[in-house]
């Protein structure tokens, strides 16, 4: 079967940095809704009329893929707000109770870059933002999408979606 709008794909890759570092591996296939919620336009664009087997290599700019690091996603929160065993990669859906940051958006998931005494470092850019990306795709299945699967437009596993 070949990958087309409302089908669901099983897909492993491994995702790198244009130095090649690399930054993702994905050895156990895992299932998007291709004309859904799951991925990226041009993965998806990228992707159609391929069958399982086939092998797709991408190039993705910022802009194609998380966006560009923007520094107004960046905020200072006082270091009380938080629990004692913070540590730097930690992750919070939305500000703590008590935030400061008035203009702060409510609803991005939050990394904890630096922690001083006093205050907390929050970015709420997506860990990928402002990077170039090279994806190495392998299309492990192709089944069509159930009604209730295109009905929800997606399988849960977003990864290459940025947050609505």
């Amino acid at each position: 079967m070949e990958i087309t709008s409302n089908c669901v794909v099983a897909l492993t890759w491994t995702l790198k940095d244009t130095l090649g570092e690399e930054l993702d591996r994905l050895e156990e296939p895992v299932e998007f809704l291709v004309g859904g919620k799951d991925l990226l336009a041009k993965i998806e664009e990228a992707l159609q009329g391929h069958e399982p087997g086939d092998r797709v290599d991408l190039h993705l700019e910022p802009e194609d893929a998380f966006g560009d690091y923007d520094e107004e996603r960046v905020f200072l929160e006082p270091r009380t707000l938080f629990p004692p065993e913070l540590e730097e990669g930690m992750t919070f859906e939305g500000l703590p109770v008590g935030a400061t940051s008035q203009d702060a958006p409510r609803d991005l998931l939050y990394t904890v870059t630096e922690i001083y005494p006093e205050h907390v470092v929050l970015d709420g850019n997506h860990p990928l933002a402002g990077i170039a990306l090279r994806l190495h795709l392998k299309v492990e299945s192709v089944r069509e999408a159930t009604e209730d699967e295109v009905g929800q437009g997606t399988l849960g596993t977003g990864f290459f979606r940025i947050g609505d």
